[in-house]
């Protein structure tokens, strides 16, 4: 389904927008659950914030300013929705790969790649997670390449002992994919000083390993 939006600057700045959606009969500022506010971060000063132009492509909405004087020559802005208060880094296929989950929606996935010509992380297409319980805390997940399989764990809401475990299976993140019988797993002996808010995993090529900073 398509989402027809419009959007225009709050008056007197540069870098706020107002978002308005169609609702069938008009366009509605903040209609359904969209952000009715919109912030635009990094403007280069030559920047011509006199006019804009937005579209939505590659799985995200693009913003452009042309260059003061200089209409050959685009800034180009992306909407970022990802949720930076918790990530996974991993290796594989021959890239590092850096994982966040979108803000409010934990079955999807933002994946970037290791460029080592630019020098930073770069988007690559987003990724689906599926079939996880309901009662699964987002908040304090993992993931790990263990040389056949890309795997994701996430703890058990309200538990300290289980967490839950899915695997890529081509087209998304499954809960239980080529996890059988052990689709929950659990933590035993754990220190009395363990920071229990976060978790990371890897696989060191013959054992797969947990780890959890101390308080």
């Amino acid at each position: 389904m398509f989402v027809v939006r419009n959007v225009g600057f709050k008056g007197s700045t540069n870098d706020t927008l107002y978002q308005f959606i169609w609702d069938g009969n008009s366009y509605r500022y903040g209609h359904n659950n969209s952000y009715p506010k919109l912030n635009i971060t990094g403007i280069p000063d030559d920047a011509d914030t006199s006019s804009f132009s937005m579209l939505y492509g590659q799985e995200h909405y693009r913003l452009y300013f042309r260059q003061l004087g200089n209409p050959t020559k685009l800034y180009e802005f992306i909407w970022d929705d990802a949720d930076t208060s918790s990530f996974s880094m991993l290796y594989g296929e021959e890239y590092h790969r850096l994982y966040l989950r979108q803000l409010g929606n934990p079955n999807k996935l933002y994946q970037f790649l290791w460029d080592r010509e630019a020098e930073s992380y770069i988007p690559a297409p987003t990724l689906s997670v599926s079939g996880f319980p309901d009662d699964t805390d987002w908040s304090r997940w993992s993931m790990l390449n263990d040389g056949n399989d890309y795997r994701i764990y996430a703890f058990k809401l309200g538990s300290n002992n289980e967490f839950y475990q899915g695997a890529w299976n081509g087209s998304e993140y499954k809960y239980g994919y080529k996890s059988a019988n052990c689709q929950v797993l659990t933590l035993e002996n754990t220190p009395s000083n363990s920071n229990l808010a976060s978790m990371a995993m890897l696989h060191d090529g013959s054992e797969y390993r947990f780890y959890m900073q101390t308080l």
